[in-house]
């Protein structure tokens, strides 16, 4: 099929280069004109792995293409997929602003019959939204308008795209459906399912997905929390209740709160949605309060070791993005754990393998603030250790070289990374998440 893909953010650039990887012909859009050029050029503007092989194959064999001209890449699309950012409003609310503008434009160049997929993740009713634009200046029957959001996870998103656990449709068209299917047969042969649905619950099942790991997320905090305070250990409790197959062991890591492009804003869009249609949805409202207060966890075990005096401290971070495996710092707990500490009185110094140029756009060098080629590097005369991302480079470290590196030896945790038996038996204080202290 000949493709659009309106936006080349983080999911228009997977999509667009996994359709193109099974034989689509692919054309990328974006108002940005230096990232398409960059694009063009052949250099991927976001970090995913395994992203770059299908990239360079896909441009290299003519499949994947880029362009600043709306008109030129739907011309002769069949269909027209709309990755656009929608951003939170101040009170919440997803910014459908990008996603309607583009449908206007849309009406006045569509000629003859496409499908146009919603695959930005979008309140519930977006999809009619998008058609009464359309119908302002086209005939019915030259579009159709459908739901197909994205359950991509950063660091295994062409994975998740390739091989994907289920794919969701929401359409009322048979036309719709028939083609839509057909674009996703050759990533279902395993036999994992094509879900058809009213285009609303396809809209709903995104947010309900979303809201439901963050939830997961939160309740390990809480538990984690409660824990310190009994003295019980919260990666047994997590074991203990991971393998009961009706809870399973996925998402029941606590840590220092959810960060990233999707959890947050999707939870506060499916609250103000609730909100707007008169519902009390208390347990999202709670969820948002204790990842608000969970970013702060580690923030206070500082405050308390050096008894509440930072001034004149040097404090070394591990980890800036909000997860392993990607560049993104979208809501990283990094970002409020530096802006605390700085606050504070705190001197940064920071490491992580592939997100430190984005954190210079919020956190540039300075005097209070600098950054190191290597994890060791950041560690040089530190006060104390806090770690915020779980990258691999930071499971098994040389601490025999953590300790001639820094000054103190106080190594604060947000992930749980170190067994405690082994760090009892080192000379570190050590605090982290849901566990008692090693002093």
């Amino acid at each position: 099929m000949n493709i659009a893909v309106v936006g080349t953010g983080y999911v228009g650039l997977v999509s667009g280069t996994c359709f193109a990887e099974t034989g689509n012909q692919v054309i990328c859009v974006d108002i940005d004109e230096n990232k398409v050029n960059k694009l063009r050029s052949g250099e991927l503007t976001i970090y995913e792995p395994g992203l770059e092989v299908l990239f360079e194959r896909n441009t290299r064999q003519g499949r994947l293409k880029f362009t600043t001209n709306l008109e030129e890449a739907v011309k002769d699309a069949n269909i027209v997929f709309l990755a656009l950012p929608t951003p939170p409003g101040e009170d919440g609310s997803a910014d459908l602003s990008y996603v309607l503008g583009v449908a206007d434009d849309l009406a006045g160049i569509i000629k003859e019959y496409k499908i146009i997929v919603d695959k930005s993740t979008v309140p519930v009713g977006t999809a009619e939204k998008v058609a009464e634009r359309l119908s302002a200046k086209l005939d019915n029957d030259l579009f159709d308008v459908v739901s197909n959001p994205e359950f991509l996870r950063e660091g295994v998103a062409v994975d998740d795209f390739l091989k994907p656990d289920r794919v969701v449709i929401g359409t009322e068209s048979d036309r719709a459906r028939e083609m839509m299917g057909e674009l996703y047969r050759p990533f279902v042969r395993q036999g994992n399912p094509v879900i058809f649905m009213d285009i609303r619950s396809a809209e709903m099942t995104k947010y309900a997905a979303n809201s439901y790991l963050a939830t997961r997320i939160t309740f390990m905090n809480e538990i984690a929390n409660l824990c310190e305070k009994l003295g019980a250990n919260v990666d047994d409790v997590r074991n203990g209740m991971g393998s009961d197959s009706r809870i399973g062991k996925r998402f029941l890591f606590p840590g220092v709160g959810f960060g990233g492009s999707c959890f947050p804003k999707d939870v506060q869009a499916l609250l103000r949605t609730a909100n707007k249609n008169q519902y009390d949805f208390r347990i999202l409202k709670s969820v948002l309060d204790v990842n608000s207060n969970q970013r702060r966890i580690l923030v206070d075990k500082i405050h308390t070791y050096f008894s509440g005096d930072l001034k004149g401290k040097t404090i070394a971070l591990w980890g800036l993005a909000f997860k392993p495996n990607t560049d993104d710092i979208r809501e990283a707990p990094a970002l409020y754990v530096s802006k605390e500490l700085i606050e504070a009185g705190a001197s940064l110094k920071m490491y992580d393998p592939e997100a430190m140029d984005n954190f210079k756009h919020v956190y540039p060098e300075s005097d209070q603030v600098s950054y190191a080629a290597n994890p060791y590097e950041v560690l040089q005369d530190a006060d104390a250790l806090c770690i915020m991302t779980e990258w691999s480079v930071f499971r098994v470290p040389d601490f025999e070289k953590i300790q001639k590196n820094m000054q103190g030896n106080a190594i604060f945790d947000g992930r749980n990374l170190y067994d405690l038996d082994a760090m009892s038996k080192l000379d570190f204080h050590y605090e982290s998440i849901g566990r008692s202290t090693v002093a």
